[in-house]
């Protein structure tokens, strides 16, 4: 493939994981619609990763690496925002870190960070 066609595959996969996200979120099915949005950051950080540099993208989840790798530049809070999406990952990807964040997340946090995920993609 070459770059457009990589970079148009990474953005068409980040607006499927939106759209998941948001029908999970409308469910209620709070920790999977998070972790969808995290996929969402993620593709559509490697797509901006192609674009500035025309590599294959790195193997990885960490938004915060990505947007670096990216050559990105970011602001402390996107950072921070950065970090916290990424936790998302880990905290529902894995059994014992899911079950604990089901208990303890409320519905403003996981609202507000679903709509952060949003807004690091998109600007």
């Amino acid at each position: 493939m070459d770059q457009k066609a990589i970079i148009e595959f990474w953005a068409s996969e980040a607006e499927e994981s939106f759209h998941v996200a948001d029908h999970l979120f409308e469910k209620k099915d709070y920790s999977y619609a998070l972790f969808f949005g995290h996929l969402a950051v993620e593709k559509i950080l490697k797509a901006v990763f192609v674009k500035n540099k025309n590599e294959a993208v790195p193997r990885s989840h960490n938004l915060l690496r990505l947007a670096k790798e990216a050559n990105i530049e970011i602001t402390e809070e996107q950072e921070h925002t950065l970090i916290r999406i990424t936790a998302f990952n880990l905290e529902t990807r894995y059994p014992d870190y899911k079950k604990e964040f089901r208990k303890n997340a409320p519905y403003s946090l996981l609202h507000m960070n679903l709509k952060k995920s949003k807004r690091s993609s998109y600007g």
